[in-house]
């Protein structure tokens, strides 16, 4: 079975420089994986000849002539931009002629866009944004990161059952751990959303192991960890200024002197495979979860490695099929379902 995935090749900081070499990489990685590249056909073409495509049999261009801002208000990009290599690549997956989108382009654009043209599963109120993040015990999903800044207890049932749906079919774990994320493990803790959101999941076909708190996302042996869209970006964000905040201390400590420099040489491998756990290049690719296709975004800086992951992301849950997958058991859980 051959598994294609549109790419917005315009998309993000650095567009087609980043995208056609990522694509091919990851063409290299997956012998089954075809790519539409999708933009303007002579950016394309140029940039396939740099890079010397040994795949032109797996690789086509699909000619789009607009491009959406990374600063372009999603209204915008919906009304003025029905040719941009975005919307573009998000039909051919609508059409069927793509079983995957990936695009590092305006995370709102690209929400509202997907949204408009490929619709919310059939009992899904609003979709939400999941990606993995890395922890003491490998990583953990987190969702909602940012689709949704305020989410009624209904909807965060929804997300807690779509992320354990994602974890089992991609990772293969049997019984995804689910957590709620809260000020406290106890069941008084928390605002009432929160708390009728708990009394949902406990009711839901999934392993929800109950109320965590902010550290145990990185302490915890968790799979999935469910919140708001407003308290997963702040969290996100957070993570990423932490992990900056202590590479930069570590560079000033190591640096300060001829011995800490000398300590730091000793230290070096340590040190690279700390920065290799750490890296979030590794996890780039976040899930617009609960669509009617897969559509996944990639970080807008993202290099040529990042996007690769992110790719690799949309290959594997096409592989799953995980659309269907969700569909299938939303189909026989009765939980309620608010449309909003």
């Amino acid at each position: 079975m051959t598994i294609t995935i549109a790419i917005d090749a315009h998309g993000g900081d650095h567009g087609v420089s980043v995208t056609v070499p990522a694509a091919l990489s990851a063409i290299d990685t997956h012998s089954d994986l075809s790519i539409i590249l999708v933009g303007q056909q002579q950016a394309l073409a140029d940039q396939l000849a740099v890079n010397n495509s040994r795949h032109t049999d797996r690789v086509s261009i699909h000619n789009a002539t607009q491009i959406v801002g990374m600063d372009e208000s999603p209204a915008s990009a919906m009304r003025g931009k029905k040719d941009s290599s975005m919307r573009v690549a998000i039909n051919l997956v609508k059409e069927g002629r793509a079983d995957a989108c990936i695009s590092a382009g305006n995370t709102g654009a690209l929400m509202a866009t997907a949204r408009f043209v490929l619709k919310t599963l059939p009992g899904i109120s609003r979709p939400a944004i999941i990606t993995a993040i890395p922890t003491m015990h490998g990583h953990v999903h987190l969702l909602d990161l940012g689709a949704n800044v305020d989410s009624p207890a209904e909807v965060l049932q929804q997300f807690g059952i779509m992320g354990s749906i994602l974890v089992q079919s991609v990772e293969g774990i049997a019984a995804p751990k689910i957590g709620l994320l809260n000020i406290g493990h106890e069941d008084l803790k928390g605002n009432e959303t929160v708390k009728a959101a708990a009394e949902l999941l406990k009711s839901s076909p999934i392993n929800y192991v109950g109320f965590i708190e902010g550290n145990d996302i990185f302490t915890r042996d968790l799979d999935v960890v469910v919140c708001d869209g407003f308290v997963g970006n702040v969290a996100l964000k957070t993570i990423e200024g932490l992990a900056q905040m202590i590479t930069s201390m570590m560079k000033e400590e190591f640096n300060r002197n001829f011995l800490t420099k000398l300590a730091g040489l000793f230290a070096m491998p340590v040190i690279k495979a700390l920065r290799r756990r750490l890296d979030n290049r590794r996890y780039n690719g976040a899930t617009l979860l609960g669509l009617g296709g897969i559509v996944i975004k990639s970080h807008g800086s993202a290099d040529v490695y990042a996007y690769s992951q992110a790719i690799s992301e949309g290959y594997r849950e096409a592989e799953h099929r995980i659309t269907n997958e969700i569909t299938k058991v939303l189909a026989s859980t009765d939980f309620k379902n608010q449309s909003q």
